[in-house]
């Protein structure tokens, strides 16, 4: 994949692909249902993959029995907040797609995505260490490629520099990434600092210098990134009387 080719030709979007819809659930437990999986999104971020359930259910403002009804185990939980991320990432691809200057639409698409991603420990690469396979390189192929694509319409429309490759971003938004739970915790909203600093070294600037080695190439991106797994969430089983921890 050359990143040449609109994402939306490659890949269907995952809401296109979902069998009909199930008949409606009452109005409570659908709002109980959101509630939970943006209570993990959220706890996630924070505290990783293993973070308490019963922690999850108190931010969602529900009991236990209500989490393990609509999710029997931590598993479940973890695939529905990654199956949601997904249609956000693709989502917000289609937004930054659509709009003509690529420099705007790379910039919004990356704040969009951060902002979405649950938690660090799949984003270097989803599949390295998450129960959840298909969700996971879902999101790690949509992402490439859109960042890619966007890049490379950057660089025809003259605003990024020529010698940046998507690996180059990609690089350096994976070591933004491992940070995210930390900041997350400690200041909310502070990674946008950083990702203005990796987004400031993309643009054109007369007297920059020439990078100092050669970019790294797709498949050493994909070594590298693959190098620090973390374990999978334990399967856990159903129930509220279970530990949750």
């Amino acid at each position: 994949m050359t990143g040449t080719e609109p994402p939306a030709a490659c890949l269907r979007s995952p809401v296109a692909d979902r069998p009909s819809a199930p008949p409606p659930r009452r109005r409570d437990a659908l709002r109980n249902r959101d509630l939970l999986i943006e209570a993990a999104r959220e706890t996630f971020a924070e505290k990783g993959l293993q973070a308490p359930l019963d922690l999850i259910a108190r931010r969602a403002g529900v009991g236990n029995a209500t989490l393990y009804r609509h999710f029997p185990n931590r598993k479940a939980l973890v695939d529905e907040v990654f199956s949601s991320t997904l249609t956000e990432v693709v989502l917000a691809g289609d937004r930054a797609l659509a709009i003509r200057n690529a420099w705007t639409g790379l910039t919004d698409y990356l704040y969009a995505v951060i902002t979405a991603l649950p938690t660090e420990r799949c984003a270097g690469h989803p599949t390295a260490s998450c129960p959840d396979a298909t969700s996971l390189e879902l999101i790690h192929v949509r992402h490439r490629r859109t960042v890619g694509f966007l890049l490379r319409e950057g660089q025809k429309q003259g605003t990024i520099r020529p010698d940046i490759t998507p690996e180059d971003l990609l690089f350096s938004l994976a070591v933004l990434g491992r940070s995210l739970p930390a900041l997350t915790t400690t200041v909310p909203g502070a990674f946008r600092r950083p990702l203005a600093l990796i987004l400031d070294g993309l643009r054109i600037h007369p007297t920059a210098p020439s990078l100092p080695a050669p970019s790294l190439t797709a498949d050493e991106l994909d070594e590298v990134l693959l190098s620090p797994t973390r374990p999978c969430p334990r399967e856990e089983p159903a129930g509220p009387g279970q530990d949750s921890r």
